[in-house]
């Protein structure tokens, strides 16, 4: 995975008609109406949001990023699931360039609406030219759409005061628009030779500490 992001799979050059793609799911996303109206900051004054608020619903956000070109693909979907998930794989394996590339890797993590080989084979059953890679699991950060949700987090979601949920859409399509405008490729720096030193770095951990890695006594 972490040669993919360097344009590197096994042990060679990624070619011009093969991509990769990073996606994932940002879950539950509310429309929260404040009871009150929020105020814009000012002069030595920050923005003020009323603490209180009323529930408008909730809905998920697919996304998947295209790691080298910094094109974002979303969608919103009452819920996550196979079969959103999958109708976020068609949205982009039936546009070019990915629909007549040679190979397209799909990264994700270990959530249920793509887990296991089952996913795995359900995607190149799709799209035979679509392979699907997991992330470890609990390394979901690992996945460069991550980068994307915190962005989405920081300059759509917050501070949530939306009037309905349709209104959280137009607002996620609007920014993924404006983004795709300008983006440029993530500047990853976290390389296979880092992963090998992390991994030495807890191996040493472990052995200095084995009281810390050992199960608790049964009581």
């Amino acid at each position: 995975m972490l040669d993919l992001y360097a344009h590197i799979w096994n042990g060679e050059a990624l070619g011009a008609d093969e991509c990769v793609i990073s996606a994932d799911e940002k879950t539950s996303i509310q429309a929260r109406c404040r009871c009150h109206p929020t105020l814009a900051p000012g002069q030595a004054r920050a923005m003020r949001v009323n603490h209180t608020y009323g529930r408008g619903g909730a809905l998920a956000y697919l996304a998947a990023y295209d790691v080298h070109h910094a094109k974002t693909f979303g969608r919103c979907e009452p819920r996550t699931g196979i079969a959103p998930f999958m109708a976020l794989v068609d949205q982009v394996m039936t546009q070019e360039p990915y629909a007549s590339a040679k190979r397209v890797f799909w990264v994700v993590d270990n959530g249920s609406s793509h887990r296991g080989k089952k996913a795995a084979d359900r995607l190149t059953t799709a799209y035979p030219n679509a392979v699907l890679l997991h992330t470890p699991v609990h390394a979901s950060w690992l996945n460069q759409v991550e980068i994307y949700f915190s962005v989405v987090q920081r300059k759509v979601v917050i501070p949530n005061d939306f009037t309905d949920l349709n209104e959280v859409a137009d607002r996620l399509r609007a920014f993924e628009d404006r983004y795709n405008a300008t983006a440029q490729p993530f500047q990853w720096k976290f390389t296979t030779s880092d992963l090998d030193d992390l991994l030495a770095r807890l191996d040493r951990h472990t052995a200095d500490h084995p009281e810390e890695s050992s199960a608790a006594p049964a009581a």
